[in-house]
């Protein structure tokens, strides 16, 4: 008998901020296909990566665990086998799983023990660190769209993406879904490109379309530094902006390929396709460049669930990294066989509710290891709401109020209030709120006393001497 039950597919776009695609507004850009997946389905105008950095996402979107429960900085760490993923629970559920590209779970950045050390992009991730997905065309890290090598489940062989990655992991998704199995038996796949993650470049059609575009820039770009580039293309960091629209317009023609293959394969009326980010990129907002940081641009994120079932619309309530998990198993009618702390959405995706008892979301960076790169001595913690943002920050001593601030009135976040008396009882309220989901998380973040309220996971010197010497 077929099984009628829906297949799922999530697009995931290494460092595509929320503000980047035409459907959330953007004036530059062209997003066609995308858009028109926002118009069919479900838009969350509020999405948010928990924890702005590759490897810590992808873990949550795995298991759907916050980072701070296995304490995971933001890069160099390697996910257990042991640990439950998301492929586990389709797999069990009767689906054929299947992921292609971007992994960033087997950590060692470029080399194995006992092995003579090799480019990251050239390390294969073997077959019992894939998360047990069926087919795994994968790899680690790559950070150079022309220079993609992926291995195949169990074998070590790498094999080389001709031309730009974006375009191959779509041809390798595309090939998977013409399988004859691919009829009768629902699927699950992510497809994880990296681009418009640096470094930045592009197929040379889109390059040439972008050369030298007059931008409308975000209120929030400073323009009188001078930035880092990353990428080969022009003088600055406006092209570099202008390349990263390529990637997003390539990215685009990518899903309308994708569509298009699964209407020919007869498979698109039973399919859900999901397109969201890691998290974003801050091209000059605020002065700064990449992610890590609690700015809209940088933990902003777009998420779109459209396809069988899903009602057309903006949703506005505030998600996260941690509600993927549930929800992409929630869509295909599972759940979750152990309790997480993420929502299952795909009631609000359905119509079926209005909207979520919860006010606001949990926004975390657990540890930086790198000496040299921000947030090392000091990480941060976070509550967002829908209209509000609080954030305290802080080291071993415990952090403390840092930023403010009201996204309505202010959405480039140009005025930092945690000193404005006129919003001492928001801010006291959304203190209290970000400590309240700390205890339920078990964070063992070290919180501050503020705002009348008792610090969290203090160290008190007078008690450790008496644990250690009576």
């Amino acid at each position: 008998m077929t099984d009628t039950r829906p297949n799922i597919i999530l697009i995931i776009s290494d460092q595509l901020r929320r503000q980047a695609l035409g459907a959330y507004g953007d004036p530059n850009v062209k997003t066609p296909n995308i858009d028109a997946l926002a118009e069919a389905g479900a838009q969350f105008t509020n999405a948010s990566s928990t924890y702005p950095v590759c490897v810590p996402y992808r873990f949550s979107l795995m298991t759907g665990e916050y980072a701070h429960t296995r304490f995971i900085p933001s890069i160099e760490w390697r996910m257990s086998p042991a640990e439950r993923t998301l492929a586990d629970e389709f797999n069990e559920a009767g689906y054929d799983t299947a992921l292609f590209g971007k992994w960033h779970l087997f950590g060692g950045f470029g080399h194995l023990p006992g092995h003579t050390v090799v480019k990251a992009s050239r390390t294969p991730v073997p077959r019992p660190f894939q998360g047990r997905f069926k087919r795994f065309a994968g790899f680690e890290i790559c950070n150079d769209p022309y220079d993609t090598y992926y291995v195949n489940e169990d074998d070590p062989t790498l094999h080389k993406i001709d031309g730009f990655q974006t375009d191959g992991l779509f041809d390798l998704t595309m090939e998977y879904l013409r399988e004859p199995q691919r009829q009768g038996t629902p699927f699950a796949v992510v497809l994880s490109v990296e681009p418009p993650h640096p470094l930045f470049t592009a197929p040379p059609e889109y390059l040439e379309r972008w050369r030298d575009r007059e931008l409308v820039l975000r209120d929030n770009v400073d323009l009188e530094k001078d930035y880092k580039k990353r990428g080969p293309h022009g003088r600055g960091l406006l092209d570099d902006l202008r390349v990263y629209y390529a990637m997003i317009e390539n990215l685009d023609d990518n899903v309308g390929r994708l569509v298009t293959s699964l209407r020919e394969q007869g498979l698109l009326e039973n399919t859900v396709i999901g397109l969201t980010a890691d998290h974003g990129e801050l091209l000059g907002c605020h002065g700064l460049l990449a992610k890590q940081r609690p700015w809209e641009e940088s933990i902003g994120i777009p998420l779109i669930l459209s396809g069988p079932g899903t009602l057309g619309g903006q949703i506005n309530d505030p998600v996260c990294t941690e509600d993927l998990f549930p929800t992409l198993l929630g869509l295909a009618g599972i759940a979750p066989r152990d309790p997480k702390p993420g929502l299952d959405l795909a009631p609000l995706v359905r119509g079926e509710s209005q909207g979520l008892e919860r006010e606001g979301v949990m926004l975390e960076f657990v540890a930086e290891l790198r000496p040299n790169i921000v947030f090392h001595e000091e990480t941060w913690r976070g509550i967002r709401t829908r209209r509000y943002k609080y954030t305290v920050l802080g080291d071993a001593h415990g952090g403390k109020p840092w930023q403010f601030f009201d996204l309505d009135d202010d959405p480039y976040e140009l005025t930092n209030l945690i000193d404005d008396p006129a919003y001492s009882e928001e801010i006291r309220r959304h203190h209290q709120l970000l400590r309240a989901r700390m205890v339920q998380t078990y964070d063992h973040y070290v919180l501050a006393p503020a705002h009348g309220c008792d610090g969290l996971n203090e160290w008190d010197p007078q008690a450790e001497h008496q644990l250690r010497f009576g």
